[in-house]
């Protein structure tokens, strides 16, 4: 008996080959990414040295919530931050898997049919994204956002300057 998975293997250690290529590349800081098929098991994770303890979890929860909800987890912070109960009770019916911050996007086969999330975690969440979409296209498959956040490389760890 031979059982498919709705991502391959093959595509998610490219997508995750990418994304830390592509981090490399963007000098960002030690991520961890997190490769999940449309079920939600994972088909394949890395952190690169330096990565923190909590940023598997939080790779997971990104990439888990949007699998969760149909929608990337820049798409749940953006149409949820006016409803804060709701988003809390997200986390709290997920048992605290949703992380509903940028990072966390859909991988989406030629015809648009939703085959498994990226989360990554490591740098700021809108670069982290960044990485997630580009990975995604460069391996010939959709995305959900299609287009990364267009002031990506503006996001900083460091807050607002005084």
């Amino acid at each position: 008996m031979k059982l498919q998975t709705s991502l391959t293997l093959v595509q998610a250690q490219a997508i995750l080959a990418e994304a830390l290529r592509l981090g490399r590349l963007e000098n960002m800081l030690p991520l961890t990414v997190v490769i999940l098929d449309a079920a939600g098991k994972i088909i394949a994770v890395n952190s690169e040295d330096g990565s923190g303890l909590v940023r598997f979890d939080v790779a997971f929860g990104k990439a888990w919530g949007s699998l969760g909800m149909g929608k990337s987890s820049r798409w749940i912070r953006d149409h949820l931050e006016t409803r804060p109960v709701f988003q809390t009770a997200l986390v709290v019916a997920s048992d605290g898997r949703t992380i509903p911050v940028p990072g966390g996007v859909l991988i989406e086969d030629a015809d648009g049919v939703t085959i498994g999330a990226v989360g990554i975690s490591g740098d700021t969440s809108e670069r982290d994204e960044y990485l997630a979409i580009s990975a995604i296209h460069a391996t010939g498959l959709g995305s959900e956002p299609a287009e990364v956040d267009p002031n990506w490389r503006n996001s900083s760890l460091s807050g607002p300057k005084p």
